[in-house]
């Protein structure tokens, strides 16, 4: 039997519900077969779409796709907050990634998106500015969600050689924003001033959301294989971030920011520590030249179109 279909790990997330919908309506891509560890009520379910809850860390979901024989496979499900248990974010983002490279390989499929970050290349002082994909891919060993990133990209450059037949497309998307975007970054806008660090203007590469799904879609159906930033045009500062909120600007030496947070993370108020505070510091700027011209995708918003788009959905 040939394989035919799709089938997204982390459809219920913030950007797999939007794919799920992108290409639900197309007969081309049945079955499409939206799996994730959150089941999804009734009520918000499309017709012709195969509902799954399950764990990407289960061995078991090879079954699934044994019994589904996708063609292709789009993999969205990972930690998207940094600070949470580094043993459970291992298990999901590196041994989670090896469960369904395993299940794809067995199963037949023969095309495999997946969306790692731009965290991989890590929080370095050192970074080149912008970042291409020819540069290192670093990590962070004590920051995990980078280094985790960092692994994933790894274990997928050493399956590319031991699985050819797997095409792989990889994107490193940079800081994602679309109308209810909610997260570690977003919870920085909502303050009633903007905190920076001196020494940097800590610029933001930016994405919308409806691009991210538009270039995953687009993968899909073009089934072209690459590493690619996802990332739209030009960045903003953290200081033009305030100004575009009306909101005040308060840049502080990052050493008062590492003892802020190292008591707040003794007291227990936040998960994150003073190594975090790199995560602010150094914010990878992402060159999207390769994504524009060998992909062949151009991001309809530019990160100050991103960013006002999120913005005037803030209530």
């Amino acid at each position: 039997m040939s394989n035919t279909g799709v089938f997204i790990t982390g459809a219920a997330g913030f950007i797999g519900r939007r794919l799920v919908a992108a290409l639900a309506g197309d007969p081309q891509w049945q079955p499409l077969v939206a799996f994730d560890l959150r089941p999804v009520p009734a009520a918000e379910r499309l017709p012709g779409v195969v509902y799954i809850a399950g764990d990407i860390r289960d061995p078991a979901i090879a079954t699934y796709f044994l019994q589904h024989r996708p063609r292709s496979v789009v993999h969205l499900a990972s930690v998207v907050a940094a600070g949470g248990d580094p043993q459970r974010d291992y298990e999901i983002d590196v041994k989670g990634t090896e469960n369904v490279l395993r299940a794809c390989r067995d199963s037949g499929v023969a095309h495999l998106v997946v969306t790692s970050s731009g965290a991989a290349y890590g929080y370095h002082a050192d970074n080149p500015v912008p970042l291409r994909e020819s540069d290192a891919l670093r990590g962070n060993e004590d920051f995990s969600y980078a280094r985790n990133k960092r692994l994933v990209e790894e274990l997928l450059a050493q399956w590319r050689q031991d699985c050819p037949t797997l095409a792989q497309t990889v994107f490193r998307p940079c800081t994602v924003l679309g109308p209810g975007t909610s997260n570690q970054i977003t919870a920085m806008f909502r303050r009633p001033l903007v905190l920076g660090l001196t020494g940097t203007a800590t610029p933001f590469s930016l994405i919308a959301d409806s691009d991210v799904v538009a270039a995953l879609a687009q993968a899909v159906r073009s089934g072209q294989s690459g590493q690619y930033n996802l990332a739209g045009d030009g960045t903003l500062s953290l200081r033009q971030i305030a100004q575009r909120l009306g909101k005040p600007y308060l840049a502080i030496p990052p050493f008062l920011l590492k003892a802020a947070l190292w008591l707040l993370h003794a007291l227990g108020v936040t998960q994150l520590g003073p190594q975090h505070v790199k995560f602010i510091q150094y914010r990878p700027v992402l060159d999207n030249t390769q994504l524009k011209s060998a992909f062949g995708y151009v991001p309809e918003l530019d990160a100050s179109a991103v960013f006002e788009r999120y913005a005037g959905s803030m209530s």
